[in-house]
């Protein structure tokens, strides 16, 4: 009987563990870009999972390299926007949070996503996906005042 008591304790420390590291915040954030692959994945378990294209700068080469974001999503709601955000192709702002380990069943990354924000884009000229500028009125030239004949003959 005492084993059985031993045993017991053993597991609910264990699970207390990995409830711990599987629940706590190890870190939040967020990160801005544009999604580039969103979908449920996974053999037993399905799970959203994501990428999120940063952008970036290479120093060494000087051109433009992409950095990209592995993620998961618990939450459905938060799934079905980031959905929204792959089919119009916007720019997003995804707030997440980093665990400190992760188990099958909640995702393949240790970023989870809990929440995503749509970026207004500024109007640029040529900015992909840009809607046209609205059409600008012509500059009002003033018109010159009609001159009288008779103080034309008079000076």
């Amino acid at each position: 009987m005492r084993g059985l008591t031993i045993l017991f304790i053993l597991i609910l420390i264990v699970a207390g563990i990995l409830f711990y590291l599987t629940s706590w915040s190890y870190s939040d954030g967020e990160r801005a870009g544009t999604i580039s692959k969103f979908s449920r994945r996974g053999y037993v378990f399905k799970t959203w999972e994501g990428v999120l294209n940063v952008g970036g700068f290479s120093g060494e080469t000087g051109s433009l390299t992409p950095q990209y974001f592995d993620f998961s999503v618990k939450n459905d709601s938060v799934a079905q926007r980031i959905n929204e955000a792959v089919r119009s192709g916007q720019r997003v702002t995804l707030h997440y949070e980093e665990k400190l380990a992760k188990l099958p069943w909640n995702g393949e990354t240790k970023y989870f996503v809990t929440g995503i924000e749509f970026v207004e884009t500024p109007n640029r000229y040529g900015f992909p996906g840009q809607a046209p500028l609205p059409a600008q009125p012509a500059p009002v030239q003033p018109v010159p005042a009609p001159v009288d004949s008779a103080t034309l003959d008079t000076l």
